[in-house]
């Protein structure tokens, strides 16, 4: 069945038996999704810190940028391009933490695409417009390193060093007792941490590439074609600004762990899904290079549940529920863009308790009939 690509401010909805889907099974994984709802409170500003993932004494724990109380859980499902099913609020802008880092990931091919790159495996000293990579620890980081979160990059960043999330563990059963300690630091690319220091250092490394506010690169050369509103925005710190050609530009970071970061709703979430669905490719417009998105769910060398700041089912060790095939841009909340090529589905999941993701998209992949 060929895909079906949605003109700005529309969307051809299909019946789910039409798309593949048990309707009662479908209609009730949905449901489940609304009674999955995460323990969040509806204040962000009293969420920030939480989060026991974060951890942090002051003033690490400082918020630099804006936040957004949020509404109650949402969510979307498409099939073949069209949308089968949604719950919530589809419509409601909503901050979304590390999926932010999943669109840092897109700019990256964006710049591999119109020669900004020339190959992810080239030192980012070589592209700098600072002093940050001069160092032995920082100077042999390449690109591929960043999007593997294995660059190891050492230094401070709009006051957070580091260190904050140095010895830092993701997931539902994360420790970090001992988060924010000392640990000596490796080679680049031999081992992963999952660190928002060195994102947001890599976020200004694509800046610095592109010469602009990437909010305007990600509008132009992949919201705008594939049709997104114009209600989503990517906020900076209010500390986070680069001087380029005697300008001083707003640099975004790659979540919302001390605030900001993007903020937008299920349904373009779904639609950048969709784009990656379909390998980097919009109605025909190639947007990412040919071959990107196989490498973007390639698992790096030192996780293999992780590609290029993307989350991996490899094995089914992530989702058990769900086939290794899939993938997912992921952030606290929780907050999840579920690709999954073979099945040509995406679905668009928002404030659901971390602990029942597996169970919610279980039950939506349950509900495919055929």
């Amino acid at each position: 069945m060929s895909t079906y690509f949605p003109p700005r401010g529309a969307w051809t909805l299909a019946q789910p038996h039409d798309a593949g889907f048990d309707p009662v099974k479908l209609a009730s994984a949905l449901e489940f999704a609304v009674q999955a709802e995460t323990a969040w409170p509806l204040s962000l500003d009293e969420a920030m810190n939480a989060d026991p993932q974060n951890n942090e004494p002051a003033p690490w724990n400082e918020v630099l940028g804006p936040t957004l109380d949020r509404g109650g859980p949402s969510g979307v499902i498409l099939r073949h391009g069209k949308m089968v099913g949604a719950y919530g609020d589809p419509t409601r802008v909503e901050m979304t933490f590390s999926v932010a880092k999943s669109y840092l990931s897109i700019l990256a091919g964006v710049a591999l695409k119109i020669g900004l790159i020339d190959s992810l495996d080239d030192p980012v000293r070589d592209y700098a417009l600072d002093v940050d990579f001069d160092s032995a620890q920082n100077r042999n980081i390449t690109w591929r390193h960043f999007l593997h979160q294995s660059s190891e990059w050492e230094g401070e960043l709009w006051t957070k060093p580091d260190l904050v999330d140095r010895n830092r563990q993701v997931g539902t059963n994360a420790d970090n007792s001992k988060k924010g300690t000392h640990r000596d630091l490796q080679a680049p690319g031999s081992i992963y941490e999952y660190n928002d220091v060195r994102v947001n250092r890599f976020s200004l490394s694509l800046m610095q590439l592109f010469e602009r506010p990437l909010a305007d690169v990600l509008r132009e050369y992949i919201m705008e074609p594939i049709g997104a509103s114009d209600t989503w925005a990517w906020h900076p710190y209010r500390n986070s600004y680069f001087e380029i050609d005697d300008e001083l530009l707003p640099c975004v970071p790659g979540g919302s762990h001390w605030g900001g970061g993007i903020f937008i709703h299920c349904e373009d979430h779904a639609r950048v899904g969709l784009l990656i669905a379909n390998d980097g490719v919009w109605d025909g417009q190639r947007l990412l290079p040919e071959g990107y998105v196989a490498a973007l769910k390639t698992p790096s060398p030192c996780f293999d549940r992780y590609g290029f700041l993307w989350w991996l089912n490899t094995n089914r060790e992530m989702y058990p529920s769900l086939p290794a095939t899939s993938f997912f841009a992921m952030g606290a909340g929780s907050h999840l863009i579920w690709v999954d090529q073979a099945l040509d589905l995406v679905g668009v999941f928002r404030w659901i308790n971390n602990k029942q993701a597996d169970a919610v998209m279980g039950k939506v992949f349950t509900a495919l009939a055929t």
